[in-house]
C-alpha cells in the first residue's frame, strides 16, 4: 500500500519522526505491518517536569474567564475542521479503522469542541434554600488542576478530546499519555492544538502536553501528587491498578474500562433494522470498540429467521484495506489481538459453541498484518467464555424464552457499559429501561449499543469503572465544588437552632 498520507501528515504536522531515532516508539500500521513513523519516549523524570509545567499553566489559566477559555476550544474546533480528512487518514493508518470511522472520530472531536464552547457559559452552581434568616447559600464551581489523560489505541484521538475540551473550558491543564500503539495520531493532535493556541494568542505555555511511553510513564503520571484527576481508558485490569494508586494519594479517577455488551432481540422486533444494527455494532472497528456488541440474545420464535441472515452478512462483509472505499472491516491492531481471538474461539468450541468465521484473511498479501473474518458463535447457553471480553469481532448468539430470562443473562456480565433491545412492544422497552432492566450506563431501544454521540454522558457501571465522559454533566469531573454561605444580616443565627451565647 501507499503511505502518501503519512508523508502528507509529516509535512503538515512537522512532528512525526520518520528516521526512527534510537529508543523511539515505532508505529507500525495495522494495514500492512510496515513502520511509518516514530516518537521518542519520555522518562519518569520528564513526566515530573511536565506535571510542573502543567501546574504553572493551570495557575494562569484558572483565572481566565470561562467564556474566554471557550474561545480557545472554538479555535481548536476550527483547526480540526480544516484538517479533518488528513487527521482521519492518519487515525486509519495507525489504528486500522476504516476511513469512514476515522472521519467519524475526528467529527467527534469537532462535536465535543462545539459542546464545550457552549458549556463555557453554563458552568452553573445552585442557589440553596437556607434555614437562617438574612443568609444566602450557594454552590460555586472552580477549576480543579492538572488533568492526566491515559487513552487507548482504538479511539486514539476522540477520547482525549472528550476529556481535554471539557477540562480546558473548566480551567484545567491537560497532560496526555496516549497508547504506545498510536503515538503519531497523538503527536498530530498536539500540533493542531498548538496551532489553535497560537491563533488564540493568550493561552499559557504547556496548557496541553504529551508524554509518550509505556507502562512506567503511565505509572509516573498516576502517582504524581499534582495530577488532580486521572482519566484512564483501557482494560479492567488496568483500572484495578490505577484506582488504588490514585486513591492512596486522595486524587480523583475517571475510569472507562471494559465492556461485554449485549442486545436482546424480541419477537416484535423489526428484523431488518436489527440486522443492520447488529452488523455495525459487532464488526465495526473490527470488534475493537469498548461498546462492541459481543452477546446477542434472540427469542426462540425468531431465532431461525434472524441468525441465518446474520451468518450471510458475516460471510459477505467486505474485509480489507481500511483506506479503500467499500471496506467495512479493517485489520486487528496486531498479532496479539489475533492470537487472543483464536484462544477465545477455541474455548468457545470447548464450551459447546458452533463457530463460523474467525479465520485469518489476506495473509498472502500482507503477511505482517492481521485481517480476520468476523466470527459468529452459536452457544447452547451463556458460559464462561461469553462472559469474558475479547477485543475482537466475535459475536456469541444465544436463545431465550422470556424477557426476564434474557435480562438476567444480560446482566450476568461483570461489566456494565452498553446495552440495547430491539422490540416494538412498549412494555418490553420500558422494562428494559427501568431499574429492573439493563444494569448498564448506556441503555438503548431499537438502536445498537455502539456509536454513542457526545451529548450524553458516556460510561458504565460495575467493572466498567463508573466514570462518565463527554456530555451531560460530565464537566463536573474537571472542577471542584464549594458551598458558600453569606450572612448579610447583623445577627449570627446558627444552623440547627444551636444556642451558643457567649456571656
Amino acid at each position: 500500500m501507499s503511505f502518501d498520507s503519512a508523508v502528507e501528515a509529516q509535512a503538515l504536522f512537522g512532528r512525526l519522526a520518520m528516521d526512527f531515532p534510537e529508543g523511539a516508539f515505532v508505529s507500525r500500521s495495522p494495514i500492512d505491518g510496515a513502520a511509518f513513523g516514530g516518537v521518542a519516549p519520555a522518562s519518569p523524570a520528564e513526566v515530573a517536569a511536565a506535571v510542573e509545567r502543567a501546574q504553572a499553566a493551570f495557575l494562569a489559566w484558572r483565572s481566565v474567564p470561562a467564556p474566554r477559555r471557550g474561545e480557545l476550544v472554538r479555535l481548536f474546533g476550527t483547526v480540526l475542521r480544516e484538517e479533518k480528512e488528513t487527521l482521519a487518514r492518519l487515525v486509519s493508518l495507525e489504528a486500522g479503522k476504516i476511513l469512514q470511522e476515522g472521519l467519524g472520530e475526528v467529527q467527534e472531536m469537532i462535536d465535543i469542541c462545539d459542546f464545550a464552547v457552549g458549556l463555557s457559559r453554563q458552568l452553573y452552581g445552585l442557589t440553596i434554600a437556607t434555614e437562617r434568616p438574612g443568609h444566602r447559600m450557594m454552590e460555586t464551581w472552580h477549576p480543579l488542576g492538572v488533568v492526566g489523560v491515559i487513552s487507548a489505541f482504538n479511539f486514539p484521538v476522540a477520547v482525549w478530546a472528550w476529556n481535554a475540551c471539557l477540562a480546558f473550558v473548566c480551567g484545567d491543564a491537560v497532560l496526555w499519555k496516549p497508547s504506545e500503539k498510536t503515538p503519531l495520531a497523538a503527536a498530530a493532535v498536539q500540533a493542531l492544538f498548538e496551532r489553535a493556541a497560537a491563533r488564540f494568542g493568550a493561552a499559557p505555555d504547556h496548557l496541553s502536553q504529551i508524554v509518550q511511553g509505556a507502562r512506567e510513564i503511565g505509572e509516573a503520571l498516576v502517582d504524581h501528587p499534582k495530577v488532580a484527576l486521572v482519566s484512564a481508558t483501557g482494560s479492567t485490569r488496568m483500572g484495578r491498578m490505577v484506582a488504588p494508586r490514585v486513591a492512596a494519594r486522595f486524587g480523583r479517577v475517571l475510569l472507562e474500562l471494559g465492556g461485554n455488551n449485549a442486545m436482546v432481540v424480541a419477537p416484535s422486533a423489526d428484523l431488518a433494522l436489527a440486522e443492520r444494527a447488529i452488523a455495525f455494532a459487532a464488526v465495526g472497528t473490527a470488534g475493537q470498540r469498548c461498546t462492541t456488541l459481543r452477546r446477542l440474545f434472540v427469542h426462540d420464535d425468531i431465532y431461525e429467521q434472524l441468525v441465518p441472515r446474520l451468518k450471510q452478512v458475516w460471510r459477505n462483509v467486505p474485509v480489507g484495506n481500511p483506506l479503500e472505499q467499500g471496506t467495512l472491516v479493517g485489520p486487528l491492531i496486531d498479532g496479539a489481538a489475533f492470537a487472543a481471538m483464536q484462544v477465545a474461539l477455541d474455548e468457545a468450541r470447548r464450551q459447546g459453541g458452533a463457530v463460523e468465521g474467525g479465520e485469518r484473511l489476506l495473509e498472502e498479501i500482507w503477511p505482517n498484518a492481521f485481517y480476520v473474518r468476523p466470527a459468529i458463535v452459536e452457544m447452547p447457553a451463556q458460559s464462561a467464555i461469553t462472559l469474558t471480553e475479547t477485543f475482537a469481532p466475535i459475536l456469541y448468539v444465544m436463545r431465550y424464552a422470556t424477557l426476564d430470562e434474557a435480562i438476567a443473562a444480560h446482566n450476568a456480565a461483570p461489566q456494565g457499559l452498553a446495552s440495547s433491545i430491539f422490540t416494538n412492544d412498549l412494555r418490553e422497552a420500558e422494562l428494559f429501561l427501568s431499574a429492573a432492566g439493563s444494569d448498564c450506563g448506556i441503555v438503548n431501544v431499537n438502536i445498537g449499543p455502539s456509536g454513542a454521540e457526545i451529548g450524553g454522558a458516556f460510561g458504565g457501571e460495575k467493572e466498567t469503572g463508573g466514570g462518565r465522559e463527554s456530555g451531560s454533566d460530565a464537566w463536573r469531573n474537571y472542577m471542584r465544588r464549594a458551598t458558600n454561605t453569606i450572612n448579610y444580616s447583623r445577627d449570627l443565627p446558627l444552623a440547627q437552632g444551636i444556642d451558643f451565647s457567649i456571656p
